[in-house]
């Protein structure tokens, strides 16, 4: 184990184009994911087991009445998805892809390693601003480019954008099953949520805060007192939104009834 661990410590070194930091599109990326999450995991749970919705939300070019939470957990949807799709973008043009996509099969190897380390309580050498190790690099990936686009395409197939007299379609994509994926991708989500943070705030609270909040490696108060903030500004969205609140707002759309 010591031979192994000597040969793959967790991390391989980054191609030489990856600059080091984090951008601003990349920092303000990060946090609205977290935002709309926020907002879509409290919508989504209140559509899964509220009975008799508060109000409810039609189209002004008419569809099905859906209730008021359902209209908000698709229009974060939309957002989520924009934001999503506009960070993959950028990634790729502007090389910061390679810090979150394996360049080398080290990575499984290292990620084992990695993986040992936490589970000894003795963490891996961090240096999130130059580069992540490769457990933290598979993580990532995965929820990019695997976990987020199982929960749009399954969350589209429930929604009320799908198409409903293609019978040939429907029988290839059953409801059922996208129903049955889209509940544990959110826990997923959950999860992946509570063990970053808690790895976040337990390898460094003030640096790894700064480099997604402040954009600096330097040690300071800064970056908590953004993601405190954002923290804040989160909770109050998602005490607010409730049917007296969203009411205005959705009534812009469509029509609000209590019934």
């Amino acid at each position: 184990m010591p031979e192994f661990m000597g040969r793959y410590p967790g991390d391989y070194a980054p191609p030489a184009f990856v600059e080091a930091g984090f951008p601003a599109w990349a920092r303000w990326s990060h946090y609205l994911n977290f935002f709309f999450m926020v907002l879509i995991v409290r919508t989504g749970l209140l559509v899964r087991t509220q009975q008799k919705p508060d109000a409810f939300f039609t189209p002004k070019s008419g569809g099905k009445k859906i209730s008021i939470y359902l209209w908000l957990h698709t229009s974060i949807d939309i957002l989520w998805l924009l934001n999503g799709a506009l960070f993959v973008v950028l990634l790729f043009t502007s090389g910061h892809w390679a810090r979150i996509v394996p360049t080398s099969w080290e990575v499984f190897p290292n990620a084992f390693g990695a993986g040992l380390q936490y589970l000894t309580l003795e963490w891996p050498h961090e240096d999130g601003w130059v580069n992540y190790n490769s457990l933290q690099q598979l993580m990532y990936f995965t929820v990019v480019f695997i976990a987020a686009p199982l929960a749009a395409i399954t969350g589209i197939r429930m929604s009320e954008w799908w198409p409903k007299r293609t019978e040939r379609l429907n029988k290839l994509y059953p409801a059922p099953i996208a129903r049955a994926v889209h509940f544990p991708t959110m826990l997923f989500f959950v999860l992946f949520v509570i063990v970053h943070v808690f790895l976040v705030l337990s390898t460094g609270t003030l640096k790894n805060l700064n480099h997604m909040f402040a954009g600096t490696p330097e040690p300071s108060w800064v970056g908590f007192s953004w993601f405190a903030g954002g923290l804040l500004v989160a909770a109050i969205v998602t005490w607010a939104a409730r049917p007296m609140v969203l009411a205005p707002i959705a009534s812009l759309f469509g029509k609000v009834s209590e019934r």
